[in-house]
């Protein structure tokens, strides 16, 4: 075991830097990102309108592929935090509320209304001067318990045409 960590003292060493540039990275950016999410933003039905929605085609096009590379390295870099030091289910967090793909929001605010990932999230907030998340049950609406369940006039991508459930 001494030869191998002697073998491979460069690896070693670029992991242990890796894992304290996560670990420092954790600390800053997810919280900068977690109170940046508007307090009202779960309490709607639909995901409310991103901010760039009425920008040009091109210009949205570049956000999101930048956004959706910044969430799969948030994602990666949660996922070794789960045995490197630092934030790992807060990173995953902030990257999956990144990512774009179908049915994102309803899980979101599925997830949003558990009180184990709330917590945390509006400590953050409230640490930093900034109105709590409101749940989505206080909105009136309140989260599907499936939240990967159709809802009423969606398309399902995962049937067959014409195929029976």
């Amino acid at each position: 075991m001494l030869d191998w960590l002697s073998d491979h003292s460069l690896l070693i060493s670029v992991l242990t830097g890796a894992s304290v540039l996560m670990f420092i990275a954790s600390l800053v950016l997810a919280p900068m990102i977690v109170v940046r999410i508007p307090p009202d933003y779960f309490a709607h039905q639909r995901r409310p309108p991103l901010r760039f929605a009425g920008r040009h085609p091109a210009l949205r096009l570049a956000l999101r592929i930048a956004r959706n590379a910044l969430a799969a390295v948030l994602l990666l870099a949660g996922l070794a935090m789960l045995v490197l030091p630092g934030q790992g289910l807060l990173t995953l967090f902030v990257g999956f509320v990144l990512l774009d793909f179908p049915r994102k929001y309803a899980i979101e605010r599925w997830l949003i209304s558990r009180r184990l990932v709330r917590r945390p999230i509006n400590w953050l907030r409230r640490r930093r001067g900034r109105a709590e998340l409101a749940r989505p049950s206080e909105s009136g609406n309140p989260p599907a318990s499936k939240p990967w369940a159709q809802e009423p006039g969606e398309a399902r991508w995962d049937r067959k045409p014409g195929g029976l459930d």
